[in-house]
């Protein structure tokens, strides 16, 4: 495998880390918008804690096939469908009529969610080669973790309370559709 220059490199641990972003930040964001989700429609709270479940369950149970199916098959391809996958199920999230729906299209999200964090991190680790610059790398990518899980609730109440629920899911496209059009660069 050629070496690829500095620039490139930042270019993938940037890429990793917006795939990472979306995929943490998706997982407390929700929380502060269970309420108004209830209200909107109509929702129990069994049927609540089945938007959390269902995508942890799901994100879970995919996660090891997502990162040996980017082994054998490519991790450049699992990467980009795994972001195409949870930037539709985000647009399809965002325009959820009921909570049944909205629960399987949160599955659908974490489907493709469970082929970017595995993937991603098997990109940085052969992208990085050297043992420092793959520690610095690794440490980005897991500061992105720790920035997005604090930054979810903060910028979910903010959503909420100025835009409304769905507003949480369109956080994702933007994210989303870049890191997709850098990859494919």
């Amino acid at each position: 495998m050629p070496e690829l220059s500095q620039r490139r490199r930042l270019r993938v641990l940037a890429i990793c880390c917006m795939s990472l972003l979306i995929v943490s930040i998706d997982t407390t964001v929700l929380n502060v918008a269970l309420p108004a989700i209830q209200r909107d429609l109509h929702a129990s709270v069994a049927g609540l804690q089945w938007t959390m479940d269902g995508y942890t369950l799901v994100i879970a149970s995919l996660l090891m096939l997502g990162g040996s199916t980017g082994d054998r098959i490519g991790r450049r391809r699992v990467f980009q469908t795994g972001l195409v996958v949870f930037t539709i199920a985000s647009l399809l999230c965002s325009l959820a009529p009921s909570l049944p729906l909205l629960v399987v299209f949160r599955m659908v999200q974490a489907v493709g969610g469970s082929m970017l964090n595995p993937v991603a991190m098997s990109i940085i680790t052969n992208t990085f080669t050297e043992p420092r610059e793959r520690a610095r790398a690794i440490g980005v990518w897991g500061g992105v973790v720790g920035i997005s899980m604090a930054a979810g609730p903060l910028v979910g109440g903010v959503l909420v309370d100025s835009v409304g629920w769905r507003s949480i899911f369109w956080l994702n496209l933007p994210v989303g559709l870049a890191a997709l059009l850098l990859t494919a660069r």
